[in-house]
């Protein structure tokens, strides 16, 4: 039956998504703590699990086109199609991997978000530094040789 295998789709894409969730926070403690040592491992262990991410959801497709179908729907239905229109109990557990997914992705946007942020602001500082330090930055130009970046104000707190 279609239903059984994109349940069973479900849980193992609803499983990569949490372990995406840890990997995420994982690196958000290294990016947090300044402890840049393991992010390359960090950030490689998302994109493992992204890249199985993706070969799961080639899996949830197929099964869910076959679910749809068996139900009558159009082939490219939605989750939430597919659980308005299943029996009991598949449509309560289709509603339930809908809301687990809602809740899974709206976590993961906003700790990416994050990231990007702290990845930003420690780029920013390592830039700040080297200005400091060099009084310019080298950048590369469009024929890509090295060129100095350019001069910008700086603020200082005197009351430091």
């Amino acid at each position: 039956m279609s239903l059984t295998e994109l349940s069973s789709v479900l849980w193992r894409t609803r499983e990569l998504l949490e372990l995406l969730l840890f990997k995420l926070e994982e690196e958000q403690l290294l990016l947090a703590s300044g402890r840049s040592r393991w992010l390359a491992h960090a950030t490689r262990e998302v994109e493992l699990v992204l890249d199985q991410i993706r070969q799961v959801e080639v899996l949830r497709a197929t099964h869910a086109q076959a679910a749809a179908l068996e139900l009558g729907l159009d082939a490219y239905a939605s989750l939430g199609q597919l659980a308005d229109t299943a029996p009991m109990p598949w449509s309560e557990m289709l509603h339930q991997h809908r809301k687990a997914f809602l809740t899974l992705t709206a976590e993961i946007s906003g700790l990416a978000e994050t990231n990007r942020e702290l990845i930003t602001v420690g780029q920013r500082a390592v830039r700040e530094t080297m200005l400091a330090v060099a009084g310019s930055v080298e950048t590369y130009g469009p024929q890509g040789q090295t060129v100095p970046g350019a001069r910008r104000a700086h603020l200082v707190d005197e009351a430091i």
